[in-house]
């Protein structure tokens, strides 16, 4: 009940952090070039309005992209940053605190300074959008990163991340639901239902509030597990940080996929607030599309772990991305119909979510996959790709939005009725035309290439459990001229003592696993041959380790290929560090749902640092046994 309470909790604080980050996001994505090219300046301005705004964009796009080049340096920082709140608290907290303040500047004339000293303001713009975006980035990639670190189960990720991805879709779009009366409640002059300078600074700092609590919410309410399986056997370099992402061929090719995704999505995202005010004539007619989407994005949310379940996560992916063509097809041809307008962007706005679930369950899968093929483990490294692609695709999308708008007049002070057949035909094309074909070349690539799945990644994790103690042993301080030790390994469970030569897993059978020999139970319940502590309880609970007071280390591993159950069946009564004396109940699991999922129940246990043990010599090799009984005897 423990358990399940701090899951509950744990899952609840990490969702308002979401809520509260993907308002930020969302502000500063969709909302803060509209403020730039419909508000900061007006038609008094004329042309040099619309070369500031050029220069924003440029200084915009060029420092976003500049800084990408940081992202995953920022992404090791927070790998290598070891504090008693752990890797990423410190980061979510102090970025979401300096995020916010600068957020709220941002969304200011700065005192008049861009009419009455433009080249001060961009310098001064510039200085407070690159520091907002590098410690956003901290808080963003510390964020995301912690869900590898919140649980190794696949299935318990996807529950944390639908959870996440729920808050992330309300808050995206109660952003949408509020901007524009938030705007209008809070300005002087309603400017044709555009609002004011003022009323933007306002909509901003509420925001900006908000995002500030929710980073506060997870740094009191989410806890990171302590298990052996996180912690790195070396600490990757700088100069390591490249070869990291250049090594996890997985990794880079679901990267080059999301990018060119999630800059076709963004471009669309971004102009459906221009499509309301400079096509429809009716801005605050937006709020209704926000309000849908934050509604039926829930559900589309909580449909993700069934979906992916029954079709699996790529099978998600085409559909989804088969809908949202079938939804860029319908609204090129909306018209001026508000029915057809708002039903194709819902239906647009449907599969994403589960596209970012299905990307976001494959990086984060991707950790392990790094971690087996490069030997370290690397979270918040690996991580840091998607929020680098998303700015990316935020980069590119601002500026294909400001020369969108530039080119179809919808600019400072311009009306729907200011907007001419042929710019209208502009901006439909780039609304539409340039996001269908990025589907397209996003769609063939995750065809291609992805091959990461969920069968795929629990064998990678079966892999890395199995090899866990091979670099624990004897502290090397420890008298090398003492007297030899004899521990007697009793029997962990009843049953059949089997050969482990004869077992159907090779690694443990070759012996490559270790010296040992494997039970056939006629018990589910699993006792310590010997006492001394556990270094690790794996989280699909199948399998413990445990290490003798003088440096014995031994698996006692439960069925073969179990590890796909994902702890069903399987309850563990002790936890990493723990103290245990011999016969002391360290799990127990029921036969018949193994049966059921149609795998061997056979016990496998080694020792693990064999190579270590000075001699193992078997007391009985055969027959039955019942727990307690002398199985070895092994001289250390």
């Amino acid at each position: 009940m423990q358990q399940k309470t701090h899951k509950l909790a744990s899952r609840l604080s990490y969702t308002f952090g979401a809520f509260g980050h993907d308002m930020f996001y969302a502000t500063l994505s969709t909302y803060f070039v509209m403020f730039i090219t419909s508000h900061l300046f007006d038609k008094s301005n004329g042309g040099t309005g619309a070369k500031m705004i050029t220069y924003i964009t440029i200084i915009m796009t060029s420092l976003r992209i500049v800084e990408l080049v940081i992202d995953p340096f920022i992404g090791n920082t927070i790998d290598n940053t070891n504090t008693r709140w752990g890797h990423f608290k410190p980061w979510i907290v102090f970025g979401g605190t300096l995020g916010s303040i600068i957020l709220a500047a941002l969304f200011t004339d700065l005192g008049g300074l861009n009419v009455s000293n433009p080249w001060l303001y961009l310098i001064l713009f510039a200085i407070l959008y690159i520091t907002m975006d590098i410690f956003y980035s901290f808080k963003d990639i510390g964020f995301w990163s912690m869900i590898p670190a919140l649980s190794f189960d696949s299935n318990e990720r996807e529950k944390i991340a639908t959870f996440a991805r729920v808050g992330s879709n309300i808050g995206q779009n109660i952003v949408g639901v509020i901007v524009m009366p938030l705007v209008l409640f809070f300005s002087v002059n309603a400017n044709h239902g555009q609002g004011d300078k003022r009323g933007w600074f306002a909509f901003a700092a509420i925001v900006a509030l908000i995002a500030w609590i929710s980073a506060m919410v997870v740094a009191a309410g989410t806890k990171e597990i302590d298990s052996d399986l996180r912690k790195n056997k070396e600490k990757t370099t700088f100069r390591g940080v490249l070869g990291v992402l250049v090594h996890n061929d997985q990794l880079m090719w679901l990267a080059l996929t999301y990018g060119i995704y999630t800059t076709g999505m963004a471009i669309t995202n971004s102009l459906e607030l221009y499509y309301f005010t400079y096509i429809l004539g009716k801005p605050a007619e937006f709020s209704f599309l926000a309000s849908l989407n934050a509604v039926i994005g829930v559900f589309a949310v909580l449909a993700f772990p069934p979906l992916a379940q029954k079709f699996k996560r790529k099978n998600v992916f085409f559909i989804s991305i088969s809908i949202m063509f079938l939804a860029l097809l319908l609204f090129a041809f909306s018209g001026k119909s508000l029915f057809m307008v708002l039903f194709s962007a819902v239906l647009f706005y449907i599969p994403q979510p589960l596209v970012f679930l299905v990307v976001l369950m494959i990086l984060t899968d991707s950790v392990e996959y790094g971690q087996l093929k490069l030997g370290h483990r690397d979270e918040s490294l690996t991580l840091s790709v998607r929020p680098l692609l998303d700015k990316l695709g935020g980069a590119v999308s601002n500026g294909v939005v400001v020369l969108t708008a530039i080119i179809a007049g919808m600019t400072s002070g311009a009306s729907a009725s200011d907007i001419t057949p042929s710019g209208q035909l502009a901006f439909k094309f780039m609304m539409f035309g340039i996001p269908a074909v990025m589907f397209l070349i996003a769609s063939i690539l995750f065809s291609k290439k992805i091959k990461l799945d969920e069968k795929a990644h629990a064998e990678i994790v079966d892999e890395l459990e199995k090899t866990w103690g091979q670099h624990l042993g004897t502290d090397d301080s420890a008298d090398t001229e003492s007297e030899a030790q004899v521990i007697d390994y009793k029997a962990p469970i009843d049953g059949e003592l089997i050969d482990l030569a004869n077992v159907n897993d090779e690694r443990f059978a070759s012996g490559e696993m270790g010296k040992g020999f494997a039970i056939k139970p006629t018990d589910g319940k699993v006792y310590a041959p010997f006492s001394g502590t556990v270094e690790v309880v794996f989280p699909t609970r199948h399998a413990v380790g445990l290490k003798s007071d003088n440096g014995v280390v031994t698996l006692i591993h439960v069925g073969i290929d179990t590890v796909t159950m994902r702890g069903t069946g399987f309850i563990s009564y002790v936890k990493q560090g723990q103290r245990v004396e011999q016969g002391d109940m360290l799990l127990e699991f029921w036969a018949p749902a193994i049966e059921k999922a149609g795998l061997d129940d056979t016990v496998l246990l080694v020792i693990s640092n064999s190579d270590e043990v000075h001699n193992i010599e078997f007391k009985q090799a055969s027959g039955k046994v019942t727990h307690g009984d002398d199985v070895l005897n092994i001289t250390k």
